[in-house]
């Protein structure tokens, strides 16, 4: 009986030993991932905050400057891309859209960024773009991959449709969590109007080359990422966006267009943070909870195995007494 409970026992220790890399290496991959139909809304605000008044071609301090960012997921374009790809696909439609203090819009930018899963590496497909301007991103946007590493990552800035390295900066505490800090800087760089300008009668496509005014733009932009889930718990930016040149501005050689810096609203904060929280505990089951608890299972079913099979080879103590030596027959 003591046998047949330990090879029980040592299948049962077995299954478990397999079992907790199973999860890490074979599962986690397959399950961690960020579903296609996704949908989120994110408002920030400069407070206070230098916008140029178009009426007048003058810059303007105001009381705030509000930016909403929505992405959706595009579910019927991340099944045709993926029957191509071979892999599971997401595809966000993006809107960032800039309010100045009475509500009206100052611009807005579309995007469609189409990305793997799992790792959130770029997948280029046809749609890729920004403002309506095809684009090859090279490395990540909006999210980090999953257990992201103390590292630099290349980061694509979509007014100036490049990439470059944003840097991790160290770990630090954020409303209770671990986060890891990563800053990145753009230097001056000119840049494409929005297409969607507060310019009745001017075609934004075409402003540069009708009155020779370029625009510029620079900014320091700033992360805290959850690492386990490779989601950012807060953002903000320090960006500073010009006019230089040309008939636009009336012989003067510059005017700022907007400047402030730029934080995610409170409420976002903490909406995001609970959401980040119940998502890392769900990543944390797949990648250490569970394989841990199973690979320490199995080894006590196994040491529990070893214990009664070597009870089970032990004679009974009745055995192993000598006997009393029988009287010769007579």
């Amino acid at each position: 009986m003591r046998r047949r409970a330990s090879l029980v026992l040592l299948s049962f220790a077995v299954l478990f030993a397999a079992l907790a890399p199973v999860l890490r290496w074979y599962a986690f991959p397959r399950l961690a991932k960020i579903p296609p139909s996704q949908y989120q809304e994110m408002v920030l605000e400069a407070r206070p905050a230098t916008l140029l008044q178009y009426d007048t071609m003058q810059a303007k301090q105001v009381e705030k400057v509000t930016i909403v960012q929505t992405l959706k997921g595009n579910v019927e374009e991340s099944e045709r891309i993926e029957r191509d790809a071979g892999r599971d696909v997401v595809v966000w439609d993006s809107l960032s859209y800039v309010q100045g203090p009475d509500g009206k819009t100052v611009s807005q930018i579309p995007e469609r960024y189409i990305f793997d899963a799992h790792t959130q590496a770029p997948v280029h497909a046809t749609g890729e773009s920004v403002d309506g301007d095809p684009v090859r991103r090279e490395g990540i946007e909006f999210k980090w991959p999953f257990l992201t590493e103390k590292r630099d990552y290349a980061y694509f800035d979509a007014q100036t449709r490049t990439s470059a390295p944003i840097h991790y900066k160290g770990t630090r505490t954020f409303r209770g969590l671990e986060v890891y800090y990563f800053e990145q800087t753009v230097p001056w760089t000119k840049v494409p109007y929005p297409k969607k300008m507060p310019m009745p009668g001017i075609d934004a496509t075409t402003l540069e080359k009708q009155t020779g005014t370029t625009r510029w733009y620079t900014t320091r932009r700033m992360f805290w990422v959850e690492p386990v889930t490779g989601a950012p718990v807060n953002g903000e930016e320090i960006h500073t966006e010009e006019l230089r040149g040309g008939s636009l501005l009336g012989g003067r050689e510059k005017v700022t267009a907007f400047s402030g810096h730029v934080r995610m609203r409170e409420d976002y904060v903490d909406h995001t943070v609970a959401l980040v929280s119940s998502h890392r505990t769900l990543v944390l089951l797949l990648v250490s909870h569970l394989p841990w608890t199973f690979l320490t299972l199995g080894t006590c079913l196994l040491a529990l195995s070893l214990l009664l099979e070597a009870r089970s080879r032990r004679p009974d103590g009745d055995a192993v007494a000598e006997r009393e030596p029988e009287p010769a027959g007579v």
